[in-house]
């Protein structure tokens, strides 16, 4: 069965998550709190939508981008849960490239950061 990509780019006050099906149509689109409030936020999240639409969900989050925040203790602890399991894989990459396509969906901005972070990482 054919993954969901779901990218998360960490800014400064807030996260951004955009999950795609395996054609690059966006089901979800979110902006979170910057930090997680539990350190199994992250992969509970990505089991979730694995069980709402019934397949795996591959992760990408974009760990090193200027204002991730990723080094911070709630970031660390997130770090520390991961584990791969059947509903979920979850990676930390550096950023992808810049954006270059709107994602057509309107409302809470374009997400193009998210979305060329999944393109990168679905042609690896």
């Amino acid at each position: 069965m054919q993954p969901l990509w779901m990218g998360i780019v960490p800014h400064p006050e807030y996260i951004r998550v955009l999950l795609l099906d395996d054609e690059g149509i966006a089901l979800l689109k979110a902006r979170l709190p910057q930090d997680p409030r539990h350190p199994r936020a992250l992969k509970s999240l990505c089991e979730a939508l694995a069980l709402w639409c019934g397949r795996p969900i591959h992760a990408v989050v974009a760990a090193d981008k200027p204002g991730a925040w990723c080094a911070t203790r709630p970031w660390l602890d997130t770090f520390d849960e991961i584990a791969r399991n059947p509903l979920c894989q979850i990676d930390f990459v550096a950023s992808a490239r810049p954006p270059k396509r709107r994602d057509g969906i309107e409302g809470m901005g374009d997400f193009k950061d998210a979305r060329q972070l999944l393109l990168f990482e679905i042609k690896r």
